[in-house]
């Protein structure tokens, strides 16, 4: 798998910047998680009205051709594309900078408490930074929105807690590689393609770094979208 090179901000002030914390609702106790669409219902959803949203493509890796779009059908946003593993947030024995070549010890949103998201942890995915191509922000997704994931007929919902280069798409946290039965080694692992991500914007969960809440905001707004 050939890895797309992570984004470095060199500036300290613009990497302080970047850097925003999710907000926090109330804390609560998950509920268990309904069980949500399957990988078959989203995907028959997804391909029903989407229309092209973005303003231009992307590559899958920096030395692939532009050919990934984002299109929107009902409230979420859609592309189909490969998975690049984000190791970035808390050091861990599996993610850092002797298990990946471009690790950075943040992530660009963080948790509840105040932290970078666990790459091995959490189930995030990430998206572009904005562009004149698609800019989140202004498209009413914000951070920690959450999305579901469909691999191989599995799906996996993750929230959105890193960006990437304006002009790439296709990555996720090494835990939703490993969900999703990719290899989530930084350095080989991966999938070059095959890859569904469907995000509902409107639905941040509580606490955030949280899979099984997670689970539960992702799974309701699932069954809410392919209903519409």
């Amino acid at each position: 798998m050939r890895r797309k090179l992570r984004l470095v901000i060199l500036v300290a002030g613009l990497a302080v910047a970047s850097i925003a914390t999710v907000p926090a609702i109330a804390a609560t106790t998950a509920k268990p998680a309904v069980a949500g669409p399957s990988a078959s219902q989203l995907l028959a959803r997804a391909s029903k009205g989407c229309t092209k949203v973005s303003k231009g493509n992307y590559k899958s890796d920096d030395e692939t051709a532009a050919k990934i779009s984002i299109c929107k059908a009902g409230a979420a946003f859609i592309w189909k594309a490969d998975m690049d593993i984000d190791c970035d947030g808390i050091t861990t024995k599996n993610c850092n900078k002797n298990t990946d070549c471009c690790y950075q010890n943040q992530t660009s949103f963080e948790t509840s408490k105040g932290k970078p998201f666990q790459a091995d942890s959490t189930h995030y995915f990430v998206i572009p930074l904005p562009s004149s191509r698609f800019s989140y922000t202004k498209s009413g997704i914000k951070p920690g929105t959450t999305a579901a994931i469909i691999f191989n007929n599995k799906v996996v919902y993750a929230v959105f807690a890193d960006e990437g280069p304006n002009d790439i798409i296709g990555e996720a946290s090494f835990a939703t590689a490993k969900a999703l039965g990719i290899n989530p080694n930084p350095k080989s692992g991966g999938v070059d393609s095959g890859v569904t991500y469907i995000v509902f914007p409107n639905s941040v969960p509580s606490p955030v770094e949280s899979n099984s809440a997670i689970d539960a905001k992702g799974s309701a707004a699932a069954n809410a979208w392919v209903k519409s």
